[in-house]
């Protein structure tokens, strides 16, 4: 987009395209949702970012896309959408000028629309958190192949025990770090990836890798 045209759709906008912009869809899966919360929740990511007005575009009853200024404060975010319980936003990355506008926004929409393929109920989602995820799951049956052919029957096993594997292996199987991070005794870890091992149809240290992102489908597939 060349100076005067970019000028041109500032001005339409009332927004400017140079700086860098978070790109946000903001919706709600509530038909009986008060719709003025998903305007409060724009307005909370502006603030979150800075304070300069955010752009809202109505894209349905339900669903406006959000632009702010900069990159707002997730835990910020958070605390105001506790206030707004009928309100989920997904977060495109942050990134400068109309390609951060565009691009952000297009990866903001593969957020959401990788939590209703995974029937999530998260509130707060980033790209950069689901990146990986948001490839996999881009065909769900072939995403639902992979996830039962690498995990086995620890697809179907307790919470704890998947993640107790996921923290190992996001801590590169250094289990001190994942048991303080789960908070949980180092020995108590040790016997959940045991019992994962057990469970899974080839040890662990076998594919690491493909575990690792089997598990991080599951783990998005879970509600809050």
């Amino acid at each position: 987009m060349v100076g005067r045209e970019r000028q041109r759709a500032q001005a339409r906008l009332g927004y400017a395209l140079d700086p860098t912009h978070t790109a946000a869809v903001v919706w709600t899966d509530d038909p009986d949702a008060d719709l003025h919360q998903l305007d409060r929740a724009a307005d909370a990511l502006a603030a979150a970012a800075g304070g300069t007005p955010p752009l809202s575009v109505l894209a349905s009853a339900a669903t406006r896309w959000v632009w702010v200024h900069g990159r707002p404060d997730t835990d910020r975010v958070r605390a105001a959408l506790a206030g707004l319980p009928a309100v989920r936003v997904a977060l495109g990355p942050a990134g400068p000028g109309v390609d951060g506008f565009r691009r952000g926004h297009l990866d903001a929409l593969a957020t959401q629309r990788m939590l209703a393929g995974l029937s999530s109920a998260r509130r707060l989602t980033s790209y950069d958190e689901v990146e990986l995820v948001a490839l996999l799951t881009r065909d769900p049956e072939h995403a639902d192949r992979f996830v039962t052919r690498v995990l086995g029957d620890l697809a179907a096993a307790p919470a704890e025990t998947t993640e107790a594997v996921r923290v190992f292996l996001a801590e590169r199987c250094n289990a001190s770090r994942a048991a303080e991070r789960l908070f949980v005794h180092r020995n108590t870890l040790l016997r959940r990836l045991a019992r994962a091992d057990r469970l899974l149809p080839l040890p662990l240290a076998s594919r690491p890798l493909d575990v690792a992102a089997a598990l991080e489908v599951v783990h998005w597939r879970e509600r809050d």
